[in-house]
């Protein structure tokens, strides 16, 4: 009987000794003690970066001192794939267990990036790279893969047109698929299904009224007249004229925007509406909502032609001879602001 208890006891003791041994290790890792830091530091986690690559970052900052005590701590916890892309600021951070915390469970902080109507996948590429660090040429690339545009579920030969002008808020190194797919899905957000029935009621694909909506972009300055301007488009559409659009002439000229000559009319592209009838292949720019709400829902009138007034604001005209009034009015608004320049 004394065996018995002795060995219960020796096993009990081994138990408790194992059991003390294993918390005072995970205690240690989890509380190893870090720098004390009392400044700010920023650490970019970037796409795609194992934990070991993340722990020789946080030891490079001076965030931690030791990277395996890190790592172990942070694969014990289950948590060494849940490292989210971003910049975090690490203050008062001290131990693993809230650097840790920190890193997974914070909130990183975000890039805010303003995209304008009416750009083209050039300046939008351009300025993508230089608010959010991207390589250009990767962006340039990847809006034209044409297995990138499939799995997002677009039918366009490239993205032009569907990197949707807004106001964003990127988490710092994020990739260019993921920034891209965002632009693409926002996009896809003005495709309800009551505009979609819509669409498909004009007789029009979504790509087309996409093209259409670019087209206005172009054209309007004043939110007022992009439904006017969409029913002309409209109108000449039902009836076979050419749209004589100076926005995609403008798309491929190399030197634009500048004021058109007749010889640039002649450019033989299937982009130029000059020449060729019905819409362009694809879109000249990326439209806003409200040049992709007028290109869905124009406003209902007969007007075939418009010019530029001078002020910003157009003048609509029913047939050829309104339209060439309006046309020598303009004619002499431009002549008096060049007087004017001169004699200033």
């Amino acid at each position: 009987m004394r065996v018995e208890r002795s060995q219960k006891s020796i096993i009990v003791f081994l138990i408790f000794s194992v059991t003390i041994t294993i918390a005072t290790y995970l205690v240690t890792i989890f509380y190893w003690p870090q720098n004390n830091m009392n400044q700010e530091i920023k650490i970019t986690i970037n796409h795609g970066e194992s934990l070991s690559a993340i722990s020789k970052k946080l030891l490079a900052e001076g965030v931690i001192t030791n990277e395996k005590t890190f790592e172990m701590a942070t694969k014990i916890r289950g948590l060494d794939t849940s490292i989210p892309v971003g910049t975090f600021l690490m203050k008062n951070v001290k131990v693993n267990h809230d650097i840790i915390n920190h890193l997974v469970f914070g909130n990183p902080e975000r890039k805010k990036v303003t995209l304008l109507e009416g750009w083209n996948i050039r300046q939008t590429s351009n300025h993508l790279s230089k608010e959010m660090g991207l390589d250009y040429y990767d962006i340039v690339e990847i809006v034209n893969n044409k297995s990138f545009i499939n799995s997002l579920g677009v039918k366009s030969e490239t993205l032009e047109g569907y990197l949707y002008p807004d106001t964003y808020y990127f988490f710092e190194g994020e990739n260019v698929k993921s920034v891209i797919k965002r632009l693409v899905l926002e996009y896809k957000n003005f495709w309800t299904d009551s505009n979609i029935t819509k669409a498909s009621s004009i007789s029009l694909t979504q790509h087309q009224i996409l093209t259409l909506a670019s087209i206005i972009e172009g054209e309007a300055i004043y939110d007022s007249e992009r439904p006017i301007i969409s029913a002309v488009y409209h109108n000449r559409l039902k009836r076979g004229m050419k749209l004589q659009a100076d926005p995609t002439v403008q798309y491929i000229i190399k030197d634009g925007p500048r004021r058109l000559l007749n010889k640039d009319l002649r450019i033989k592209s299937p982009y130029n509406t000059y020449l060729y009838g019905g819409l362009p292949p694809g879109p000249i720019n990326s439209p806003g909502f409200k040049s992709l709400n007028a290109a869905l829902y124009p406003d209902e009138n007969d007007y075939l032609y418009f010019v530029a007034k001078g002020d910003g604001y157009h003048t609509f005209s029913k047939n050829e001879k309104e339209h060439e009034r309006a046309k020598r009015a303009f004619q002499r608004v431009r002549k008096k602001v060049k007087r004017d320049r001169v004699g200033s």
